[in-house]
């Protein structure tokens, strides 16, 4: 009987709706939390997932040794690698490329390798027109890691810490 008169009270004096109106009010006052996406950058994890780079050695000579066990883990099928045997008797990779239509971004590929020769990039920042834009072929890769060679160092370095 009194759950009924609590009911009846609670639904008259529109209770749900001033509760309502005191969250939305306690937020209409508070300090804003909003990023200005172009002007400002949101933080990033040094763990963040983002567009693939293959590495090189500080000679110079790119680290992949064609081992494919980042195709073979790979759960999308999104990356392809075809090798070869160089003059020296070394085995390198004569085709690399993945698909970022295909690739769900894991990590595997990264966790897989041996010689720590394909990573995510802290890129975000990529898009593609059409899908040989998101076709990743292997100059494009070692372009990427060239580029941001110091900051996939510093982020796999901070990330060594965390294992």
């Amino acid at each position: 009987m009194y759950y009924r008169i609590r009911h009846y009270v609670k639904s008259f004096s529109l209770w749900e709706l001033l509760k309502g109106l005191n969250l939305t009010g306690h937020y209409l006052f508070a300090e804003k939390f909003t990023v200005r996406y172009p002007e400002e950058k949101a933080p990033q994890s040094p763990r963040f997932r983002g567009q693939h780079a293959l590495r090189r050695y500080p000679d110079g000579e790119e680290r992949c040794i064609a081992c494919k066990l980042c195709e073979a883990v790979c759960p999308a099928l999104a990356i392809t690698i075809e090798s070869g045997v160089r003059e020296d008797g070394s085995r390198r990779t004569t085709r690399y490329d993945i698909d970022l239509v295909k690739c769900i971004f894991c990590g595997f590929c990264q966790e897989a390798c041996p010689v720590d020769a394909i990573v995510e990039s802290p890129i975000y920042e990529y898009f593609g027109n059409q899908r040989d834009d998101l076709l990743m072929t292997k100059e494009r890769l070692l372009a990427v890691g060239e580029t941001w060679q110091k900051k996939i160092d510093g982020n796999l370095a901070q990330d060594s810490k965390y294992r």
